[in-house]
C-alpha cells in the first residue's frame, strides 16, 4: 500500500469495510469463558483427585490451588485483570535480542584455565567471568582472548584493586569490549570501591558488582535477595557520592548479580521487580533512572542443584535460564550440571553454553523485550514481590539483621523439603540408589552453598548397610502403588528394600521374610482391604519371625510402630528408620 492509502495496482483502499476502532471481535460464542467457567472446570479436576468434596463450592479452587511463597506472598492460581487495578509498572526489561552468554572460570592453573576459556569462546560463549587474585598470571590466562570482542568480568574479592590494576596494565591501550567489568564487589572497603570506580570511569568500563547471590546461596528468599541488592547498591551510591562521583555516574558503573531458580514465574517476577526497585532508588537519589537502567547478570541457582542424579540439573538450569531470559537478564551464566561434584568437565560446560543458544536461536526467547509484560499473573507477582522487597529494604536500612531472616527462611524451606511438599527430583523424589556418580576434581566452588536438599544428600552419602524388608500384600497390581511410594521414600534416605513379591496371605509373607536377610525393619505395603483383612496378623507374624520395627505404608494404625504416607516428615521418618536398622 502506498502513502496515499491506495493499493498497488490502482485500486483505492476499501475504507468502507474498515470496522470502527474497538469493535472488531474475533471470538465465537463457544470461545468465550468466564472465571466461573474456570472455577467449575478446575473443581471437576480436584474432585476427581479427591482434593475437593462433592458438596464443596467450586469457589474453593482458589484456596486449594493457591500457594504462599516463603516471603508470605499469596500466589493466585489464575491471573485476572481485576488483580492489576492500580498497579503501576516501571523499570520493565528493555533488552531485546540475545543475552550475553557468560561462562565462569574458577581458580586454578592459568594455562589450563586459558584452554577452557578459549574452548568456551570458540563454542559460543560471549564473555568471561574470571576468579582472579593479585598474583594471577593474566598474560597466560587471557592469551588469545580478543578483549575487544569478549567482555571480561573480574571476581577478586580478596584484592579487587590490585586485580583491577593488573588487568588494566595487561590490557594496555587495547580497546575493551562493552560490558567489561573490573568487578570490585559492593561489599569491598570504601577506599577500594572509590579507587576501582575511578579506574573504570576513566576507561569507560563497568567497575562494580552488586552480588546478591551470596545470601541466595545461604537460603535467602527472593524478597531477601532483592532487599540485599538494594542495600548494597545504596551503599555504593553513598560511598561514591561522598567521593565526589555523581549518582548517575556511579549507577552507570554497576552490574547487579541475581540467581535464577527452576521456579520460573518467581524468577521472572524477581528480575522484573529488581529493575523497578532500582529505578525507584535512583529516582529518590535525584538521578535520571533512564540514563542508568539496572544491568543484570543472572546465574543459575547453586543451592537448587543436587549432587545426586546430577543430570537432572540440566533440566533445572534450562528452566532457570528460560526464566532469566524472559525476565530480561543482560547476561546469563548457566552453571554446568556437574558443578556440585567439583570442577566441571568439557561436556558439562558445552551443555551449559548450549542451553542459552537453544533458547535464543531455536526457541527465540530473546526475540521480544519483556515477553511476560502484561500477563496478569506475572504482573501481579512482580508487584507483590516489589512491595515486599521495598518494605524489607527499609527495615535493613534501619538495622534489621538480614542473616537472621535468611536463617529462618532456610529453616522453613528445609521443613518443606523434609515433608516433600517442595520436591527435588532425583533426590527426594525418584532417587536411584544404584547410580554411579560422575567423578570430578574438587574445586571448592560450592563450599559456601547450602543445597536445598543438603539433609537428604547427607543420608545418601552414608547409605544404610541393611535394607528394609518390603512386605508386599496381594498381587502386583494391588500393592504396586504403595510399594513404589515406600521404595522411593526409603531410597531418598539411602535405604534399599528387599521385596516380598506377590503374596496371598500371612504364610507367603512369613516364607518370603525367612528367605530374605531378616531385616529388623519391615514395611507392610498393600491396599486398604488387605490391611483390614490380614494386616494385623501379618505384622504379628513378622514380629515373631524376627522383625523389631514394623512400618505401614499408609495411614497409621495401632498394630504398627510407624507409618509413611504423603505429607509425612520424610527426613524424621528416614532418620528413625535408619536408627532401627542398626
Amino acid at each position: 500500500m502506498n502513502v496515499d492509502n491506495s493499493v498497488e495496482g490502482g485500486l483505492d483502499e476499501p475504507a468502507e469495510l474498515e470496522p470502527d476502532q474497538g469493535t472488531l471481535d474475533l471470538a465465537d460464542p463457544e470461545d468465550r469463558w468466564t472465571v466461573t467457567d474456570w472455577e467449575a472446570a478446575a473443581a471437576a479436576v480436584l474432585r476427581k483427585a479427591r482434593r475437593l468434596g462433592e458438596d464443596d463450592s467450586d469457589s474453593l479452587v482458589w484456596e486449594r490451588l493457591g500457594r504462599t511463597t516463603l516471603d508470605g506472598i499469596e500466589v493466585s492460581p489464575l491471573g485476572t485483570a481485576e488483580q492489576l487495578a492500580g498497579v503501576r509498572t516501571a523499570g520493565r526489561p528493555a533488552r531485546s535480542g540475545p543475552w550475553d552468554i557468560r561462562v565462569q572460570l574458577g581458580a586454578g592453573d592459568a594455562r589450563r584455565l586459558n584452554e577452557t576459556a578459549r574452548a568456551d569462546l570458540e563454542g559460543g560463549a560471549t564473555s568471561l567471568w574470571l576468579q582472579v587474585g593479585a598474583d594471577t598470571d593474566l598474560a597466560t590466562l587471557l592469551d588469545g582472548v580478543l578483549l575487544d570482542l569478549a567482555p571480561v568480568v573480574l571476581d577478586a574479592p580478596a584484592a579487587p584493586l590490585a586485580a583491577a590494576e593488573a588487568f588494566l596494565t595487561y590490557a594496555g591501550a587495547r580497546e575493551l569490549a562493552p560490558g567489561t567489568n573490573l568487578g570490585v564487589p559492593a561489599t569491598a572497603a570504601e577506599d577500594d570501591l572509590v579507587a576501582v570506580a575511578r579506574l573504570a570511569r576513566d576507561r569507560g568500563l563497568l567497575g562494580i558488582v552488586v552480588d546478591a547471590t551470596d545470601v541466595h546461596d545461604r537460603g535467602a528468599s527472593d524478597v531477601q535477595e532483592l532487599a540485599r541488592s538494594l542495600a548494597l547498591g545504596a551503599r555504593v551510591l553513598r560511598v561514591l557520592a561522598e567521593a565526589g562521583v555523581s549518582v548517575a555516574d556511579a549507577a552507570a558503573l554497576l552490574e547487579f548479580r541475581y540467581a535464577a531458580t527452576d521456579e520460573q514465574f518467581a524468577t521472572i517476577a524477581k528480575l522484573r521487580a529488581a529493575r523497578r526497585l532500582w529505578t525507584r532508588v535512583l529516582e529518590l537519589s535525584g538521578a535520571d533512572a533512564d540514563a542508568a537502567a539496572q544491568r543484570q547478570h543472572v546465574v543459575t541457582s547453586r543451592p537448587m542443584m543436587s549432587r545426586y542424579d546430577p543430570y537432572v540439573n540440566m533440566l533445572r538450569t534450562t528452566v532457570a535460564t528460560f526464566a532469566a531470559g524472559v525476565g530480561g537478564a543482560d547476561a546469563v551464566t548457566v552453571l554446568p550440571f556437574d558443578s556440585p561434584l567439583g570442577r566441571p568437565e568439557d561436556f558439562g560446560r558445552r551443555i551449559a553454553r548450549n542451553t542459552s543458544h537453544l533458547l535464543i536461536a531455536e526457541s527465540h526467547v530473546a526475540a521480544v523485550a519483556d515477553p511476560a509484560g502484561g500477563a496478569y499473573a506475572v504482573e501481579k507477582l512482580t508487584d507483590d514481590v516489589a512491595h515486599a522487597a521495598w518494605e524489607l529494604f527499609g527495615r535493613l536500612e534501619e538495622g534489621e539483621d538480614l542473616d537472621a531472616l535468611v536463617a529462618e527462611t532456610a529453616s522453613r524451606r528445609e521443613t518443606e523439603v523434609a515433608r516433600r511438599t517442595r520436591p527435588i527430583t532425583g533426590l527426594t523424589e525418584f532417587p536411584n540408589l544404584a547410580e554411579e556418580l560422575p567423578v570430578r576434581e574438587p574445586d571448592g566452588a560450592f563450599d559456601a552453598v547450602r543445597p536445598y536438599g543438603a539433609s537428604f544428600e547427607a543420608l545418601r552419602d552414608e547409605p544404610a548397610a541393611t535394607p528394609v524388608f518390603l512386605a508386599t500384600m496381594g498381587s502386583i497390581a494391588a500393592h504396586t502403588a504403595r510399594a513404589t511410594f515406600a521404595t522411593n521414600l526409603f531410597a531418598a534416605g539411602g535405604v534399599a528394600v528387599e521385596v516380598a513379591g506377590p503374596t496371598t496371605g500371612v504364610e507367603d509373607l512369613r516364607a518370603a521374610y525367612a528367605a530374605s536377610g531378616r531385616s529388623p525393619v519391615v514395611c507392610l505395603a498393600g491396599p486398604d482391604p488387605a490391611y483390614a483383612e490380614w494386616g494385623e496378623q501379618a505384622a504379628a507374624a513378622l514380629r515373631e519371625a524376627g522383625a523389631s520395627h514394623v512400618i505401614l505404608a499408609g495411614r497409621p494404625t495401632d498394630y504398627v510402630d510407624d507409618s509413611c504416607a504423603m505429607g509425612v516428615d520424610a527426613l524424621a521418618f528416614l532418620t528413625t528408620t535408619r536408627e532401627k536398622l542398626t
